[in-house]
């Protein structure tokens, strides 16, 4: 590598750097917009944005109680973990598929207003993070019915929902670029979201795969890591033993993400306005 090539690789990675620096610094574009959006969403409607509380919470009632008989598990212990599986998962899942589209879906503003890439990413997080505020609501009213035991150990759900909001921008920056430049990588990532779904432990649990006989499968199922995201804020919440292991593949998790994502944006970025 020559110099000049070295200096040209510094030069985008700065870019690249300065681009997520300056899209964090326009926060009152992005917390507004991201408002606005679901103000827009909900525009005329009487109950407005407490649609979403009602549909997530009438899903989690429905799926646990229904699996509660299905397998004979305490609906106690059951509806909280269903509820809090449903709510984190919107949040991964909004972030990988709405996240690949997040450039082309704001192709207007990208050609148009001179703002840095990451404003429309910061948008869709924030937006999301609305979204989850309205539907723990729900685990609230639940968390009332059916006390769990807890202690100060279980506010290590605040770091851990961070941790996992910081790797939402990082996933919605990598897909977002890559789908914007491959438009086929948008379906996939929808039939791969819906494959995790059934795979991850949301409807579903330890016990459900004993009853079943398929107990080995727990060891199979450690391969997926949307477990580990789901794992390090449920298990807190419903006052559960916490294990490490979860915590150091979430973190390893974001520091690779993270890298990839720099290259991508690195090599890629100063691309996108002309791929939309």
């Amino acid at each position: 590598m020559t110099f000049v090539d070295a200096a040209a690789q510094s030069k985008t990675f700065y870019r690249a750097r300065k681009d997520l620096v300056d899209g964090f610094g326009k926060r009152e574009l992005w917390l507004h917009l991201g408002w606005q959006d679901i103000r827009q969403r909900y525009r005329r409607s009487v109950l407005g944005p407490i649609w979403i509380t009602i549909a997530t919470g009438t899903m989690a009632v429905a799926l646990g109680g229904l699996y509660s008989k299905l397998f004979k598990l305490e609906l106690s212990e059951h509806l909280p973990y269903v509820t809090l599986g449903l709510i984190i998962w919107n949040l991964i899942n909004a972030a990988i598929l709405e996240g690949s589209d997040v450039f082309v879906a704001n192709e207007g503003l990208i050609k148009q207003l001179p703002t840095p890439l990451s404003v429309h990413v910061y948008r869709l997080v924030w937006r999301q993070v609305l979204l989850f505020a309205h539907n723990i609501i729900i685990f609230v009213i639940i968390a009332i019915i059916f006390p769990q035991p807890w202690s100060w150990a279980d506010l290590t759900f605040i770091p851990a929902l961070a941790l996992i909001v910081v790797n939402c921008i990082w996933v919605a920056l990598c897909f977002g670029i890559l789908a914007t430049r491959y438009r086929d990588i948008s379906p996939l990532l929808f039939s791969l979201v819906q494959l995790l779904f059934y795979m991850t432990p949301i409807i579903w649990n330890d016990q459900t795969l004993r009853a079943q006989g398929a107990g080995n499968w727990a060891t199979i199922i450690e391969f997926n890591p949307l477990l580990h995201y789901l794992d390090i804020v449920r298990a807190p919440l419903l006052g559960a033993e916490q294990q490490l292991h979860h915590w150091v593949v979430v973190i390893v998790l974001t520091i690779v993400g993270w890298t990839v994502t720099a290259f991508a944006m690195r090599q890629y970025r100063a691309r996108v306005p002309y791929w939309v």
